[in-house]
């Protein structure tokens, strides 16, 4: 899998770009603040339809621009597709295209264009708050099977909906009549994005655990653990016995649902645990150990599309070899050739690969080689 070209209209820093890439590495190169990251970001907004930065697609589209236009020539499966993506300021819906014929929604892009990000954001997630790292699951889970994208959709709304009921019923105690119907549905599309979830988790974290044995030279032992509703002892089960745990823990906290006027129990509470050695990163890890920890995740990732797909996912190094010494770069480029990648960095030197060099200035490309 590889994006061939890439055109950007009013996209960020870009009031027109056009670019062409290699199928191996892509280094794109510049200052900061120069749009080496929004180059980024186009490419993982045609293939998941989302932004990675923020959930405001209005401040994806330039200063002073009518509308914001990304094009990607794509090539998997065998063939080549045309991604495009037109946004709007306001409330204009955005449009979807495949192929040039225009899409209804964005699941039916899933899979056309997958890509594996790593920024410096993703450092931060080991030590920050659960929703950081369920983001992390949801990225790779809503490319990977689009079913799962389905269930977590829907259980967003179920949850705006019951957060509502719960907040309001103080004034309008009627609302209450529908909780046991948004529990029940809740509770079964939870057990979906569980099992979901547990079974994505138990590969990452066997191949994460290879990739950082290999990483650290069998010094250290990473471990990952999948943590969800404390009823749910094994989820792995039979999605009705998933099911049924939920509900139990479900009826254990609705007094203190009722009181605090809060969703409190449910799938939206996810987390997972990273030990190095047994010890927790989130606690204790240091800057290089989490920097190891987040490279091995991410090169784990992008097995798991390679097996289940056939295809090498395209990978994207936000500004994180930077800081690895030349071997340890060395150890993530040899991991890397088999697909393509694009890197983004201050100074060429200081990446030891070799690919196809893009540099970037305010928004514009001043120059290309090998």
């Amino acid at each position: 899998m590889r994006l061939d070209t890439l055109r950007l209209r009013g996209f960020r820093n870009y009031a027109d770009l056009s670019a062409a890439f290699v199928p191996g590495v892509n280094l794109i190169v510049g200052d900061n603040a120069q749009g080496k990251t929004n180059l980024l970001e186009a490419v993982t907004y045609l293939s998941m339809c989302r932004s990675f930065r923020t959930r405001k697609e209005q401040e994806l589209i330039r200063m002073g621009a009518d509308f914001a236009e990304l094009e990607g020539e794509a090539f998997s499966g065998g063939r080549a597709r045309t991604i495009r993506a037109v946004l709007f300021p306001g409330r204009r819906p955005r449009q979807l295209y495949l192929g040039g014929v225009k899409q209804r929604t964005a699941a039916e892009l899933a899979g056309v264009l997958t890509t594996v990000l790593f920024c410096p954001e993703d450092l931060t997630a080991l030590k920050a708050g659960a929703a950081a790292r369920r983001r992390l699951l949801d990225h790779a889970l809503c490319q990977l099977r689009p079913g799962y994208d389905r269930a977590l959709r829907e259980y967003g709304r179920l949850y705006e909906h019951k957060s509502r009921i719960l907040k309001d019923h103080f004034e309008a105690p009627q609302l209450l009549e529908a909780l046991p119907d948004f529990n029940l549905r809740m509770a079964q599309v939870g057990a979906v994005l569980i099992a979901y979830r547990a079974r994505y988790m138990e590969k990452l974290a066997r191949l994460t655990a290879e990739f950082h044995r290999e990483f650290s030279g069998g010094r250290e032992v990473l471990a990952l653990q999948y943590q969800t509703v404390s009823t749910v002892s094994d989820p792995l089960a039979p999605q009705e016995a998933v099911l049924e745990a939920i509900l139990t823990h479900q009826q254990s906290h609705a007094r203190a649902e009722l009181e605090s006027g809060q969703c409190l129990t449910g799938p939206h509470k996810d987390d997972f645990d990273v030990t190095l050695d047994g010890v927790s990163l989130k606690s204790y890890g240091s800057q290089g150990q989490v920097r190891t920890a987040v490279i091995s995740l991410k090169l784990a990732e992008r097995e798991i599309f390679r097996q289940d797909t056939g295809e090498a996912p395209v990978l994207l190094l936000d500004d994180v070899l930077s800081e690895l010494d030349p071997g340890r770069q060395d150890f993530v480029l040899n991991r890397i050739l088999s697909g393509q990648v694009f890197i983004t960095c201050c100074e060429r030197g200081r990446v030891t690969a070799q690919g196809k060099a893009i540099a970037i200035a305010h928004g514009t490309i001043i120059g290309e080689g090998a």
